[in-house]
């Protein structure tokens, strides 16, 4: 295959990718000319590889493990304060909210304090989350991905999908409490009984 035959095939398969590519990229770097970037090198790096690639597979997969993987190792590298969920039950933020006196009429008091928040305030939450639960929550939540298209992505197993947003969820309920708390949507130790 010539060159410009390869080049007009890539960006024919690239196209219908662009949109999400970039969607994903600013919810990883939660920055828009850092997402521009990220596509950019993803978009040449692919193009380097393209001649690898197996026609016929699936090419947003395969464009988007690129991304991340290029996102992994170029950010720069925070340290990431090991997290124990050992204590952490799976309906921690229901807790926290009825220990807050949050109850009131609803019967969920989580509902009240997720209510409050703002998108900028649930990714600000999701930025906590450790990079391993990070790429799942932000594919699944923020772009509507299957578990599946995440397998395929992080080039993980639907098993290991699965524990990653279940852990995910744990550590993020106790950091949209936190971002809850620093917000004034609820007091500063309200509901701070450990669960």
């Amino acid at each position: 295959m010539d060159g410009s035959t390869l080049r007009r095939e890539f960006e024919s398969n690239l196209a219908p990718v662009a949109g999400v590519a970039y969607r994903v990229a600013y919810n990883l770097t939660r920055d828009r000319e850092d997402a521009v970037d990220l596509v950019q090198d993803a978009t040449v790096l692919a193009f380097r590889a393209y001649e690898g690639f197996r026609r016929g597979s699936n090419f947003r997969a395969w464009f988007l493990r690129i991304l991340t993987n290029r996102f992994l190792k170029t950010r720069s590298r925070k340290r990431v304060e090991s997290v124990s969920l050992d204590d952490t039950e799976d309906v921690y933020l229901f807790k926290k909210s009825r220990e807050a006196g949050l109850l009131g009429n609803s019967e969920d008091p989580a509902r009240l304090v997720l209510d409050g928040l703002d998108v900028e305030a649930v990714q600000e939450a999701m930025d906590r989350l450790p990079e391993e639960f990070k790429m799942a929550a932000v594919l699944y939540f923020l772009n509507d991905f299957s578990y599946e298209q995440i397998a395929d992505v992080l080039e993980i197993p639907v098993g290991t999908v699965r524990s990653r947003l279940h852990r995910g969820r744990k550590i993020l309920q106790k950091e949209l409490w936190d971002v809850a708390e620093a917000r004034g949507i609820v007091s500063r130790g309200e509901g701070s009984t450990d669960v």
